[in-house]
């Protein structure tokens, strides 16, 4: 909503300094960089976004605040058609690489073993680290990378999101 109500990609992140300033003219309200930074995923933070914030970005996109622009986005986003370019694990073959990438030059090159799992390859700039195994059901491009588990050196660490705030691009071979 974002993207669309600015007119422009937000990829970069002088993108976030044009669309605080945006921000600024259309609600006359300011807004830190950084926040808008950490929001989009340019600012690797654990912090919560404060209300004041989101209530912000909620007017600049033309609600009175967060609560009814969440409650509006539930209710009108239930179900959906749409034609992305998702690939199912199940459908690679075994051997097949995958490069995925995503913000501030992140890069992981991974390769499929078998029954939904990938093998790091290579890490570039990802918490992912070559040799982590990876538990996957598909990839979706512009989408966050859904890891159901990683598992390094033998241990589960969890699940893992990557790209959440833009999504990623993938290349097969």
């Amino acid at each position: 909503m974002l993207k669309e109500k600015f007119g422009n990609d937000i990829r970069v992140s002088r993108d976030c300094e044009l669309l605080t300033l945006d921000i600024e003219s259309v609600t006359g309200e300011h807004l830190g960089v950084n926040s808008m930074k950490r929001l989009l995923g340019f600012i690797d933070d654990e912090r919560n976004t404060r209300q004041s914030t989101l209530d912000v970005i909620s007017r600049y996109l033309g609600y009175p605040d967060w609560d009814t622009l969440r409650l509006q986005d539930e209710s009108s986003s239930n179900s959906t058609f749409d034609d992305r370019d998702e690939y199912l694990a199940c459908n690679f073959e075994k051997g097949q690489r995958l490069v995925v990438t995503y913000p501030h030059n992140r890069e992981i090159t991974m390769e499929y073993v078998g029954e939904n799992h990938f093998s790091v390859i290579e890490s570039k700039n990802s918490k992912l680290l070559k040799g982590d195994l990876l538990t996957l059901t598909h990839i979706v491009r512009g989408y966050p990378l859904l890891v159901s588990e990683v598992i390094r050196d033998g241990e589960n660490m969890g699940s893992y999101t990557a790209g959440k705030a833009q999504g990623i691009n993938f290349i097969l071979f």
